[in-house]
């Protein structure tokens, strides 16, 4: 890893994200983006300073996330290379200040690479480390996208308000960056948006307003969304439209929705109403 500069950053909260096998839809890296440009009230994503970045070479197979030529204006060719970047955000309006980290998701050493992350994350003094990601699910796309948000152990999530994981399977590098937090001691949570597996074409913006929404009311604080709502909308209109196209999946949509309503009926409770309310007048006042 090569780090250029080490900026001074108040209570830094870390959010990840990788392209790859945790990121169906462009969900997560989407949403990442998003934070990028938007967290800063300059909506200028400039503004993020780039901290460090890691060696291409080191933990990537090139036969499997293959570097990109690029050809400028100027029609003079570049090689981009496979990697990760980690950001410094200043953002004097909220609590803290974050650190975004933003890649491919690695091809190998990943115990080196989770390692030297939570190094620079110690260096940084981060406070809390936040995971996104996003996976396809049985969920109908006329509804809104669930986010879990779940810890690594039973009394972090206690702590954090999120529910206990209780995944046991093949895991990507946000569970080994999750693991390492916790052998740390630092306090991590990850958001999992779950995409309807029948309109798995990427990009999902529906998805990627899903997670920035999980990350607005986990740390209780306003994001700008730009032109994020109105292009969820498009991409939902369009699913339709597939869907009308097709009798069979018409039909699977509609069963998708007559489960979710009901599971949804069911679940409600007065609090959730009530966080629901808190969550729609936060974001009224700030539009």
């Amino acid at each position: 890893m090569e780090i250029f500069q080490i900026p001074l950053l108040r209570q830094p909260i870390m959010i990840a994200a990788f392209s790859g096998w945790s990121d169906a839809g462009e969900a997560a890296s989407g949403a990442l983006t998003h934070l990028l440009e938007n967290l800063d009230l300059s909506g200028n994503s400039a503004q993020a300073i780039l901290i460090a970045e890691y060696e291409a070479e080191d933990f990537y197979d090139f036969q499997v996330n293959r570097p990109m030529i690029s050809v400028d204006d100027s029609l003079v060719r570049s090689v981009n290379w496979p990697t990760t970047q980690i950001y410094g955000l200043s953002t004097p309006h909220l609590e803290n200040d974050f650190v975004l980290v933003l890649g491919v998701e690695p091809s190998m050493r990943w115990k080196t690479f989770t390692s030297l992350l939570l190094d620079l994350a110690d260096d940084l003094e981060v406070e809390l480390v936040i995971t996104m990601g996003a996976m396809l699910a049985d969920a109908p796309h006329t509804r809104p996208i669930s986010v879990s948000g779940s810890g690594g152990h039973p009394e972090i999530a206690a702590r954090l308000g999120v529910e206990i994981s209780k995944y046991e399977g093949p895991t990507g590098i946000l569970g080994i960056i999750g693991d390492g937090c916790m052998k740390r001691g630092i306090d991590c949570v990850s958001l999992w948006a779950g995409l309807p597996h029948y309109a798995s074409n990427s990009p999902s913006p529906k998805a990627t307003l899903a997670l920035v929404n999980a990350v607005e009311d986990f740390l209780e604080i306003s994001i700008a969304l730009a032109d994020l709502s109105h292009q969820a909308q498009e991409w939902e209109n369009e699913v339709s439209e597939m869907a009308e196209e097709d009798a069979e999946v018409s039909e699977y949509v509609k069963a998708l929705e007559e489960s979710k309503d009901a599971a949804e009926f069911k679940d409600v409770s007065g609090d959730e109403i009530a966080r629901e309310l808190e969550r729609f007048l936060r974001r009224q006042n700030e539009s």
